[in-house]
């Protein structure tokens, strides 16, 4: 990026962005934030043998499943389970200088084997951790999307004033016997059963959580470390051509979430890096060669993204916040292409999400 376009872009994020002020994760590959996109950055996979779970052809399924997790545990105990520490751990970047927070959370879409009280337990988790503190709640049920739709409600309550930060999570686990069974019969489970799909991916599971702050605002004391990123734009779409639907998808909705985002940032701003949900599915590919097409005069390169669902496997409506952490982690440490990182999440409900963050790279040592 030109050195005019570099001070273009930093001055429409000084004027509309939001800072990520802490970010938390729990995942297949690590227990925390830092130790997540370190595992993340070394290649290291989270894939493990269910521990009773059995394909059609008779073999353990293949699972991401988070260290330590209780197999027997399910539904919505399961969730709170996996976001408890992302919580805290997003909470612990806010002390006790915030107020008011909002908080807007993404979860799995209604499926078999799904948590059918989660919004509740959430919530009550919420209130455990923030009491008087918590402001407006909402979730958003839509999976992969879902991540954006919350961002695109924080922005919306940080921009009105009627809270100082929010709280922007997602949780989802895929683990649930009834869920993973759902996912063979629907032959999105990979493995070698004959109703399994060689170009199925690895159910996972996995919880982030972003601290969200407008910027130019002070909520209490600043903090002590500069923001992990700023969130330029937030563009919403949806694909009316889905999944398993017999119809061809051409990425209708994902280019006009992709369009609603890249038309908030300056046209000279080049897109560096892509993070996104593609978990190995022949319609997710597909959906994004079509809109990365027509978007390519935004982007450095599309056919350059990462995929992280090779490392902890299909994430669902954990991927916003999850995303987020690796390209910001990637500009700390140096090995970001750019300052600029496009995000996008395809739902199978026909939502789609994608946003543009910007963090300063480091030098390298």
């Amino acid at each position: 990026m030109s050195g005019a376009a570099a001070t273009m872009t930093a001055n429409v994020a000084a004027s509309t962005a939001l800072r990520v002020l802490a970010i938390g994760a729990v995942t297949p590959v690590g227990g925390d934030a830092r130790s997540t996109a370190a595992a993340v950055r070394a290649g290291l996979c989270g894939f493990r043998e269910h521990a009773y779970m059995i394909d059609t052809a008779g073999e353990p399924m293949r699972v991401a499943q988070v260290a330590a997790m209780d197999a027997g545990l399910d539904g919505a105990a399961r969730l709170v389970v996996l976001l408890a520490p992302a919580l805290d751990e997003a909470l612990a970047g806010a002390g006790g200088r915030i107020a008011r927070l909002g908080v807007a959370v993404a979860l799995p879409p209604p499926r078999p084997g799904g948590a059918q009280e989660a919004a509740g337990a959430v919530r009550a988790l919420c209130e455990e951790r923030l009491g008087g503190r918590l402001g407006p709640f909402q979730v958003f049920a839509s999976g992969h999307a879902g991540g954006f739709e919350a961002l695109d409600q924080a922005r919306s309550w940080l921009r009105g004033g009627q809270v100082e930060a929010v709280i922007v999570a997602g949780v989802d686990s895929y683990l649930a016997p009834q869920t993973l069974e759902w996912l063979e019969a629907e032959d999105q489970l990979h493995g070698a059963g004959p109703l399994n799909n060689a170009w199925g991916f690895i159910p996972g599971e996995a919880a982030g959580a972003l601290l969200l702050a407008r910027d130019g605002a002070t909520p209490g004391s600043p903090p002590a470390s500069r923001p992990w990123a700023e969130v330029l734009a937030v563009g919403l779409g949806h694909e009316s051509k889905l999944n398993k639907s017999g119809e061809v998808c051409i990425g209708e909705g994902l280019t006009q979430a992709l369009r609603r985002a890249l038309d908030e940032v300056p046209a000279a701003g080049v897109i560096d890096n892509v993070v996104c949900d593609m978990n190995g599915e022949a319609y997710r590919a597909d959906e994004y060669g079509f809109s990365g097409l027509r978007v390519r005069d935004r982007l450095r390169d599309p056919t350059d993204f990462a995929a992280p669902a090779d490392c902890w496997g299909d994430v669902g409506a954990a991927g916003l916040p999850l995303h987020l952490l690796l390209a910001a982690s990637a500009c700390r440490k140096g090995y970001a292409k750019g300052p600029l990182t496009l995000l996008w999440g395809s739902s199978d409900g026909g939502e789609r999400g994608a946003a543009v963050i910007r963090a300063e790279v480091s030098e390298r040592a």
